[in-house]
């Protein structure tokens, strides 16, 4: 490999990133951090604004769509320059308990990432890059007009690119055009919010009923001009007559414990979090069945002693009941209304009602994220293993990736209310009309003139509408772990081709992996072990080549 100073432009090792979010910033600072005088010339391409905040944290968004962590929660960790991590920049500890708006939150990063290229040189070219090809041990990458290299590295961290939409999604997109009628992607919210000036007084239809539908809802509310005081919603009169989401299992996200001292209940031990850890990896090895069984057996003591702790019911055997039905059915076991379950739900998250197993197990999960993450990542798994520790994690997001509880007690204030209608929100039947979309659930038939897709893509390689990556499968250099699931890579990175063979110097990071990597979808993974072992693979081979 030639060489050439990160800072002085001398010859060097050649790295391209594409797409220039939150991952490729924490890729790009673990490098750095690595050996700040080594030798790298880094070329970033991504056409989309907002370089280091990505459009999930696109500072233009409206500072309706919040993240889903607290303050305190929010560690980035010290960026290897000057600057204030993000916590000191949004308030410090005052400020602890606020859940901050996703634009705040792609403000910092774009700065963070503004102020390591004016240290280091690098630059973002504003090219979509839609094919790489390897010619003569190196890389180019092409644009459709230009190519660019060669590279001696290339790492993919596009995020979610554009997917193919699901049979349901493409019937009800064709059904739209025919009809003419407004069928609306949650985001971008701008597009989302131009589209309801139209919605007053119709009744509209939200698909999905996880954090994104409680974006939506805010955007369909407080958005239009409503406000929420006295514990009642006030409406501007230019909502939607009524707002009806649903899902498959009917149901809100559980909200996080209403604060620090709520949450401290549900801390696990150092040698809770230990077993965990070696659970997991010890569940690596093992058939889906058995690997299951075995991360509900760690799971199983510390729920015991956390329902203990908190006056819940401690029953051994019918926790034992709760995490085998799980791990068969995620949320199969809720058959309350969607508002009892959310009122209960809200009771548990501020401590006036002993938790649920579920809400216990949760907490847990959320709290053993990195765990889950040391024990998974590094350590290779039978696709069928992997696909069914990732099934079992993703049920319980339902609980760990839960909402602040503000939002969940304006969205119980709303159904009270009557502008959100949940009584179609469970897996209802849905008729397309001249007007629009019946949802029919049992005895209840809703119609809705309009239609909001809150649905996010799930991480499947087949499903994948992004000419980069449909050329990078069908040349056999990215394959899937397990059909439904992301790209078989090293732990550092390295792509697994379809022959085996690992992809010199190719890399991948994020939740288009997910199967061989686990709960990427946190803002922390962007800047956690991940990068550290992309950086230090990167390096390892620079040394090899250098001698």
């Amino acid at each position: 490999m030639e060489r050439q100073d990160m800072t002085t432009g001398t010859e060097t090792c050649r790295i391209a990133v594409i797409g220039a979010g939150p991952r490729a910033l924490g890729a790009l600072e673990a490098l750095i951090r690595r050996d700040r005088d080594a030798a790298f010339r880094i070329e970033i391409f991504d056409p989309r604004p907002w370089p280091g905040a990505g459009p999930n944290f696109s500072p233009d968004q409206s500072g309706l769509c919040k993240l889903n962590l607290p303050l305190r929660s929010i560690d980035l960790g010290r960026a290897p320059w000057d600057g204030p991590d993000f916590a000191e920049g949004t308030g410090g500890p005052a400020a602890a308990e606020r859940f901050p708006a996703r634009a705040e939150l792609g403000g910092y990063l774009a700065a963070r990432l503004a102020r390591l290229m004016a240290r280091t040189g690098i630059a973002v070219t504003p090219r979509r890059i839609t094919g790489i090809r390897r010619r003569n041990e190196a890389w180019f990458l092409e644009d459709g007009a230009s190519r660019h290299g060669p590279y001696d590295e290339v790492l993919l961290a596009q995020g979610q690119p554009a997917t193919m939409p699901d049979k349901q999604l493409e019937t009800w997109r064709d059904h739209a055009e025919r009809h003419g009628l407004d069928l609306v992607a949650a985001y971008p919210d701008h597009r989302l919010l131009r589209q309801a000036q139209n919605w007053a007084g119709k009744p509209v239809g939200v698909r999905g009923l996880g954090l994104s539908t409680l974006d939506v809802v805010r955007l369909l509310t407080l958005g239009l001009g409503g406000r929420f005081a006295d514990g009642r919603y006030h409406r501007s009169g230019r909502e939607p007559a009524r707002i009806l989401p649903f899902s498959l299992d009917g149901h809100a996200p559980a909200p996080k414990p209403a604060d620090a001292t709520q949450d401290a209940r549900f801390e696990p031990t150092e040698t809770e979090t230990r077993a965990f850890r070696a659970a997991v990896a010890q569940a690596m090895a093992e058939g889906p069945d058995q690997a299951l069984a075995i991360i509900c057996d760690a799971i199983h003591g510390p729920v015991l002693r956390i329902l203990s702790d908190t006056g819940g019911a401690a029953d051994a055997g019918a926790l034992n009941a709760w995490l085998s039905a799980e791990r068969e059915k995620p949320g199969s076991q809720e058959d309350r209304p969607a508002a009892t379950a959310l009122r209960a739900a809200i009771d548990e998250a501020h401590g006036r009602a002993p938790p649920s197993a579920g809400y216990v197990t949760g907490q847990l999960m959320r709290k053993w994220q990195n765990a889950l993450r040391q024990g998974f990542n590094p350590n290779p798994a039978a696709p069928a293993t992997a696909a069914a520790i990732v099934g079992f994690d993703d049920g319980l997001k339902r609980f760990s990736y839960g909402p602040p509880v503000a939002s969940a007690q304006e969205l119980l204030i709303l159904i009270q209310d009557g502008l959100v209608d949940p009584r179609a929100a469970h897996d209802p039947d849905i008729v397309m009309t001249g007007t629009g979309w019946r949802l029919v659930e049992h005895d209840t038939t809703a119609e809705v003139a309009a239609m909001v897709d809150a649905v996010l893509p799930p991480p499947d390689l087949g499903r994948l509408d992004d000419p980069l990556m449909r050329g990078l499968i069908d040349s056999g250099r990215v394959t899937a772990i397990e059909k439904g699931l992301g790209a078989r890579i090293r732990p550092d990175g390295r792509l697994i081709g379809r022959d085996g063979s690992v992809q010199p110097g190719l890399c991948l990071l994020g939740r288009l992996a997910m199967g061989s990597v686990i709960a990427a979808d946190s803002i922390h993974d962007c800047f956690g072990a991940a990068a550290d072992r992309w950086a230090q693979g990167v390096a390892a081979r620079v040394r090899d080549h250098t001698g």
